[in-house]
């Protein structure tokens, strides 16, 4: 903590300072908090110079902030860090890190506006300190698409990217328009998102030997960062619009990066330091990586329907994040925790597990509650999972009152179209006609409020659904080939075997027993792969029919037996569910979490 400063007051022959700092910091690796501040506080005493006092709030502020919840006093020695040290020459260090320090506290205690002016004061002194004007920009772009100014936020990293070329930190600029890209992404702009990323793939592709003046190791750690940093973008790129089957090279080539980066040969993140000052940047580190590329191949398992290899990934991604925090704490960690959970829990449903689902709503509900920050950005998503549950359950009512919650309580137009749907499907099951012709506008395919492929799909199947109901076969035949179609482009699993399985219900309606069986036996194929038990239950239902209208006792029979082992399956695991404490969770919609 304290090692640089101790060599330079040595050789004053203040010794007061150096048994103050060296008895602090003993106190400090103790875990001995209140005796560490006790320690720098008695520094103010001996009336040090200001270089010293400006140095100690600093340090006072940094444990203050990490180690207790004082927040307030915290706020005060780091304050008084960045007045005392913006005048002052040589200590850059301390200056900068107190601004930065100082406007994390803001944030935090949700004064957003007052971190923005320390920065934007600390990032106009810092013209001349490369490093550290690079990294107040990084934060203040943070700050500002924290609050959702992103307008705000992209000229600041365009500020961020021409700084970085003039002073030619070319890969501290390659991360400021990859964060640019991740805006766009964010904000839903792949018109603007697709000529960035673009652009700067050759840049990548050709970064070793453009740079290798700067020594090629570090060269090549540069450029397998950025590499990671564009594929995650592209990545994200293709699952946000519902591309299951176009994302698949890139996704295995991501894989593969992290691979090399987690190599034991490979260097450590600090050897990055090697490079120019400005260019002493990650945009995550690789421990942070390795657990984000697990994430996005759950997303894409659970996207694609292979549930198994999404559990799987689940597994091993929570592991690797409970080995992490076991060291620090990192709100991003806590993030990728909380997105695992909420994929693992639509796993469940989708296999027929209502028991680990609602046991795992729990463990979210917990993960929530402990962090209001995350509980804001996540409620939609928790209400909406709370809706597929009590869908699941055929609690229609519990179902739509979570559905609604989630479409007040989002801002996100991919969750309320997502949502609209499956309250359309909670008003076909229980026949209000009406009330599923007032949603229409929002789930039209042809109009409907989403760039995703897969979302398109799904509402074509919905409305194939509602025709079907309807007795409509012919429109439903319509749709439903819709759905096909698209499914089968993109390798959407769920969706494919759903539809084949309502087509040979169709046939089975209008007694056409060769088609049905057409449709239905790929579907139980496709469903057993998935697996999705209630998709495997209704293609058993109608192959027993099926066996029996073609005089076939002895397959009638196996797969009366299928059916009823599905059926029995299903309905022991309903029960357990309702049993649990966790199942009340369908009633909560508002005000703190019922207690289990």
């Amino acid at each position: 903590m304290c090692s640089g400063t101790v060599g330079i007051m040595s050789d004053t022959g203040d010794s007061w300072y150096v048994a103050l700092l060296g008895l602090a910091e003993s106190f400090r690796q103790a875990n001995n908090i209140k005796e560490c501040v006790r320690c720098l506080t008695a520094v103010f005493s001996f009336s040090p110079p200001p270089v010293i006092v400006a140095r100690t709030h600093l340090q006072l502020g940094n444990i203050l902030h990490t180690k207790t919840n004082n927040q307030d006093l915290a706020k005060q020695h780091l304050s008084q860090a960045w007045y005392i040290s913006q005048p002052l020459q040589g200590i850059d260090e301390v200056k900068f890190e107190a601004a930065s320090l100082l406007a994390k506290t803001h944030d935090q205690t949700g004064d957003q506006a007052g971190g923005r002016d320390i920065l934007i004061s600390a990032i106009e002194l810092s013209q001349s300190n490369e490093y550290w004007h690079c990294r107040l920009t990084f934060q203040l772009a943070s700050l500002h698409s924290a609050v959702l100014d992103y307008n705000s936020a992209h000229t600041v990293l365009q500020t961020g990217a021409d700084y970085a070329f003039l002073h030619q930190a070319y890969y501290t600029r390659s991360l400021f328009v990859l964060s640019k890209t991740m805006l766009f992404l964010c904000e839903r702009r792949f018109q603007e998102a697709n000529p960035l990323l673009q652009q700067i793939s050759p840049d990548i592709e050709n970064w070793v030997v453009s740079y290798q003046h700067q020594g090629q190791a570090v060269a090549a750690q540069q450029k397998e960062y950025l590499q990671m940093f564009y594929l995650v973008l592209q990545v994200c790129y293709y699952l946000m619009v519902g591309q299951v089957k176009s994302v698949k090279a890139v996704l295995k080539q991501l894989q593969q990066s992290i691979q090399t980066i987690t190599a034991p040969d490979w260097p450590v993140d600090a050897d990055l330091s090697r490079s120019r000052e400005a260019d002493q940047f990650i945009w995550m580190p690789r421990e942070h990586l390795c657990v984000l590329v697990y994430l996005v191949t759950v997303m894409h398992s659970m996207q694609a329907g292979f549930m198994e290899k999404a559990e799987r990934y689940t597994d091993k991604a929570i592991v690797q994040i409970s080995k992490l925090k076991a060291h620090t704490d990192s709100p991003i960690l806590s993030t990728f925790h909380v997105m695992l959970v909420e994929h693992m829990i639509q796993c469940r449903l989708v296999m027929g597990n209502k028991t680990k689902a609602i046991s795992e709503l729990g463990i979210l509900t917990k993960l929530l509650s402990s962090n209001s920050l995350l509980l804001t950005h996540h409620r939609a998503q928790l209400h909406t999972l709370l809706g597929l549950y009590a869908m699941s359950m055929n609690c229609m009512e519990a179902a739509e009152s979570q559905l609604n919650a989630a479409l007040r309580t989002s801002k996100e137009r991919e969750l309320w179209t997502f949502a609209n749907l499956n309250l359309a499907i909670v008003y076909l099951r229980q026949r209000r006609d009406s009330d599923f012709m007032a949603l229409l506008d929002r789930i039209s395919p042809d109009q409907l409020p989403s760039s995703s492929h897969c979302m398109k799909a799904a509402a074509y199947y919905i409305h194939g659904l509602q025709a079907f109901f309807s007795s409509q076969y012919g429109e439903s035949k319509r749709y439903l080939r819709e759905t096909l179609k698209m499914a089968n482009a993109e390798d959407l699993n769920r969706l494919t075997s759903c539809s084949l399985v309502l087509l040979g219900h169709i046939f089975l309606s209008l007694g056409n027993a060769k088609e049905s069986m057409n449709m239905v036996t790929p579907a139980m194929q496709l469903a057993s792969k998935i697996p999705d038990v209630h998709v495997q239950l209704w293609a058993s239902a109608i192959l027993k029919d099926l066996y029996r209208m073609q005089g076939d006792p002895v397959r009638e029979q196996e797969g009366q037996a299928m059916h009823s082992n599905y059926s029995q399956t299903l309905l022991k695991d309903h029960f357990a569910a309702t049993q649990l404490q966790e199942h009340q969770l369908i009633n909560w919609t508002d005000g703190n979490f019922p207690q289990f």
